[in-house]
């Protein structure tokens, strides 16, 4: 009797296992950046609902406060978090912190703060923003090569999200600036930072910059972004 020759046709068990992909473990979503603020003329904090969740609270009886924020980490992370708020309140310094949280139910995360003061023009600070990270899950376990590219990812990411914040920060600066000046409002005054953007070829976070180091005498302001500030001001008020 001959064996049939059909037992490695594309039917057969063995034959399939060959062809089917392997299996791949599903990564789970990352958790998306909270996003916080807080005045300090007025002592109002606000956080978005990613920072809500994250602290396992109830938006209609979280009151956003750093008392309240402090309250949820861990007393051994308590004392340096706390120091390099006072220092961002009375210096301006920017800071990024890892912390263990403590959720309102118990369970412990891991958490990045990272925070991006913003001055007037009397080098005061007026105000600190920021993000929250949850980066529990991050760094998974795997060789010292895949932590370590793991690690350089999240501090690349980290890095983009300050340039960013600190991008707005002057932007928001300059708009106040602009809106004393001209006594125009906030869209008016980001309307002048993005014509001066697009006539001079510089990026609006460039100009602002600019702008703020006029008004701090830290700087003068380019011709190009002058003469069109003069065109825009009225007589009297036209920055130096």
């Amino acid at each position: 009797m001959s064996v049939p020759t059909t037992a490695t046709s594309a039917s057969s068990p063995r034959a399939t296992s060959r062809t089917r992909p392997p299996r791949t473990t599903p990564q789970a979503p990352q958790p998306r950046p909270g996003h916080w603020r807080g005045d300090l003329l007025t002592g109002e904090w606000w956080w978005s609902p990613e920072v809500v969740d994250l602290l396992g609270l109830q938006s209609r009886t979280a009151t956003p406060s750093v008392q309240l924020l402090l309250s949820h980490v861990h007393p051994e992370d308590r004392p340096a978090l706390r120091n390099d708020l006072g220092l961002a309140c009375t210096t301006g310094m920017p800071f990024t912190r890892e912390f263990r949280l403590l959720r309102a139910d118990g369970r412990q995360r891991c958490v990045l703060l990272v925070c991006e003061p913003a001055v007037d023009g009397n080098v005061t600070v007026v105000a600190l923003s920021g993000l929250a990270i949850d980066v529990t899950d991050q760094v998974r376990p795997g060789t010292a090569r895949d932590r370590d590219e793991q690690v350089r990812h999240l501090e690349t990411e980290i890095e983009q999200l300050r340039t960013a914040m600190a991008s707005r920060a002057a932007i928001e600066q300059a708009k106040g600036i602009l809106m004393l000046l001209m006594s125009c409002g906030d869209q008016v005054a980001f309307d002048l930072l993005a014509h001066i953007s697009s006539h001079t070829h510089r990026k609006v976070r460039e100009v602002a910059v600019s702008i703020i180091d006029s008004a701090t005498g830290r700087g003068t302001l380019p011709a190009d972004v002058r003469t069109i500030l003069r065109d825009a001001c009225p007589p009297g008020r036209a920055t130096g």
